[in-house]
């Protein structure tokens, strides 16, 4: 499971393969013989199991973020997710139509926001730390009597910056606003206690969590729906928040997926922290090679390395590492990474950035193979550095 099409996987920020056992549980909900039913059909034993399903998915979820079973509302990802968050605040709020979120968001979030301004919305976007940090008093500051809302990410999904959620929920509720968070870099990575966090919205998705593509949830708080419009109507599904038939094979995935993330979470952080510890030490002393965001708080899945080397990345694309460049968002869009320009890189610099990220199925020498690779690179840079030509390999 190291290698996919010969190439050593360092990718998992973009998505994540489908744990076996996720698949299995898939299998079960296709064909005749399977859960095929509409969930919403409940006149017989065919719809009620499909129902049945759901609902185990949703308990699923729910136990992996310390939610009631009724706060998980389904939707294709995390994308849809976040546009239901803002878009529904926004049409249900008559007042409080300011909104604050950061400059290091997803686009996800990002261009929702913008999209919100062309509509009469006003928002702050913060600017963070060095180190890539969104602070309580940066959030603070930018509060006024007209918030409603503020969205931030919970792991940021180039950085693996974690941002302080238990301190900036107090302010955000002590100003009279909602919180919503985009937790599809944080889920099944880091512990996630949305009562215990003051989250009152957040939005994941599957296949980051080695569940399949095309499914996520919203959160929504028993306490917050009310504030919240339906952004897809047809039918009143999902407490009248998201209509449309639902996927039973998808859901019961992504409920698989959140329960092994439950009872495995440990374990695996634990071994990938160890990992990438592995990797760094591996990397960290060479020329021209920086980690950004080292001294801030983070998860070890994910790690950005800058190198300052002319042709760096001309002699990793004839590697064999599945590594980004930047975000998959930005990489879409051909553009430099917004993220590593807030921090302060600038274009030249984000361009000589690379992520690599690890996630279950990273191996010790999956690990030893990339400093390797690293190592080489940056060996045969070295000599364009003093203006020589390097060695043909």
């Amino acid at each position: 499971m190291s290698e996919t099409n010969d190439l050593r996987y360092f990718d998992y920020a973009a998505t994540t393969p489908a744990d076996p056992r996720v698949i299995e549980s898939m299998v079960g909900c296709l064909g005749a013989e399977g859960a095929f039913g509409n969930p919403a059909s409940s006149s017989h034993a065919i719809g009620l199991r499909a129902r049945q399903l759901v609902e185990q998915g949703r308990k699923q979820v729910a136990a992996l973020i310390g939610a009631h079973a009724d706060e998980i509302i389904w939707t294709s990802g995390a994308t849809e997710s976040n546009n239901l968050a803002l878009k529904g605040y926004a049409d249900a709020a008559s007042t409080r139509r300011h909104l604050v979120t950061s400059v290091l968001e997803h686009k996800a979030v990002l261009d929702t926001m913008g999209s919100l301004e062309k509509r009469g919305m006003s928002v702050t976007y913060l600017r963070p730390s060095a180190e890539g940090e969104i602070t309580a008093d940066a959030v603070a500051a930018a509060l006024t009597a007209e918030t409603g809302m503020v969205s931030l990410m919970l792991v940021n999904n180039e950085l693996g910056t974690l941002t302080d959620i238990a301190a900036i929920s107090q302010i955000v509720h002590a100003a009279g606003a909602l919180l919503h968070v985009d937790a599809a870099q944080a889920l099944g990575k880091t512990p996630i206690d949305v009562n215990a966090l003051g989250i009152d919205l957040m939005s994941m998705s599957a296949h980051k969590v080695y569940g399949p593509k095309g499914i996520g949830a919203l959160y929504v708080s028993r306490a917050a729906a009310a504030r919240i419009a339906p952004q897809m109507h047809g039918g009143g599904h999902e407490r009248g928040l998201r209509s449309g038939t639902l996927a039973t094979h998808q859901i019961v995935g992504m409920g698989t997926a959140c329960e092994l993330a439950a009872a495995e979470m440990n374990a695996d952080n634990e071994r990938i922290a160890r990992l990438s510890e592995r990797l760094l030490e591996g990397v960290l002393g060479l020329e021209g090679l920086k980690q950004n965001a080292r001294t801030a708080r983070r998860i070890p899945h994910t790690v950005s390395l800058t190198i300052d080397l002319p042709g760096f990345f001309e002699f990793m694309l004839t590697g064999d590492l599945a590594v980004s460049s930047t975000s998959a968002c930005n990489s879409a869009a051909g553009k430099p990474s917004h993220v590593l320009s807030a921090i302060g890189l600038d274009d030249a610099a984000a361009g000589r950035t690379i992520r690599l990220s690890l996630g279950r199925y990273t191996t010790q020498e999956d690990v030893d193979y990339a400093v390797a690779c690293l190592q080489r690179v940056v060996g045969q840079c070295q000599p364009m550095v003093m203006g020589e030509l390097p060695a043909k390999v």
